[in-house]
């Protein structure tokens, strides 16, 4: 095996970013949509227990959420019911405040910027025409990069190949306890933002090594974040 090479001004550094709740305005329109959903198939299922586990891929979610005996024949209609549902709120997609500005300001400042999602492709395609962000964005993942779904780390790992990145050179961003624990498999910093709904608390305990409000909010202390460690470390990097 041929011995990697290390680039000048040292390792490739890099963010990877959750997009459900992290960067769109998105968590609560899963939450109704998996609400009716399941009512479809007759399971009357409380939307805040499903708000706790969005993020979760979707046969992680209803299994944790319906009871073993049901007819486990119908887990991929009700899945499948879930994204016509939450197709239909496509049109209403909307950024969190400060997400696009977040995403250009990593990359200004040299790092590799990562969409580590695990939505359906069709559903991440969507989710970045509505960020706008394309040409801040190094690479992207969909459920199809992952065989198993947070909190297991697939998805992180597979970002991380995209635009070789090392665990030990990168930090995650992300709405979820899911994001949380993912990141905390491969010891990647986690930055927890509460605007997918989850509270501060439960982000720390997941393993959040800081917690803010939103994109914006981190935007504005990006400087003293687990990011601006990696900032500063990055050559010639772009002050803006």
């Amino acid at each position: 095996m041929a011995e990697s090479t290390t680039p000048p001004g040292g390792p490739r550094r890099g963010v990877l970013f959750d997009v459900d709740g992290t960067l769109i305005d998105s968590s609560y329109i899963h939450t109704i949509a998996w609400w009716n959903a399941f009512r479809q198939y007759g399971h009357d299922v409380p939307m805040a227990a499903i708000h706790q586990l969005v993020g979760m891929g979707g046969a992680r979610l209803v299994d944790t959420l319906l009871p073993d005996g049901r007819n486990r024949d119908e887990d991929e209609d009700i899945m499948a019911s879930h994204g016509a549902l939450y197709a239909s709120h496509w049109p209403s997609l909307r950024t969190l405040d400060g997400a696009k500005d977040l995403l250009g300001q990593c990359h200004a400042g040299g790092l590799a910027v990562a969409l580590a999602s695990s939505a359906r492709e069709r559903d991440l395609q969507v989710m970045r025409s509505v960020l706008d962000a394309d040409s801040f964005i190094d690479a992207a993942t969909s459920a199809n990069d992952a065989e198993e779904s947070k909190p297991a780390p697939d998805i992180l790992e597979a970002a991380l190949e995209a635009v070789g990145v090392e665990a030990a050179n990168a930090v995650y961003v992300g709405d979820a306890v899911w994001d949380m624990k993912a990141a905390g498999a491969l010891g990647i910093p986690a930055i927890g933002l509460t605007c997918g709904g989850i509270q501060a608390a439960q982000l720390r305990e997941a393993g959040a090594v800081e917690v803010f409000d939103g994109p914006r909010q981190l935007l504005q202390n990006l400087g003293s974040s687990a990011i601006g460690r990696l900032l500063a470390l990055q050559p010639h990097r772009q002050e803006g």
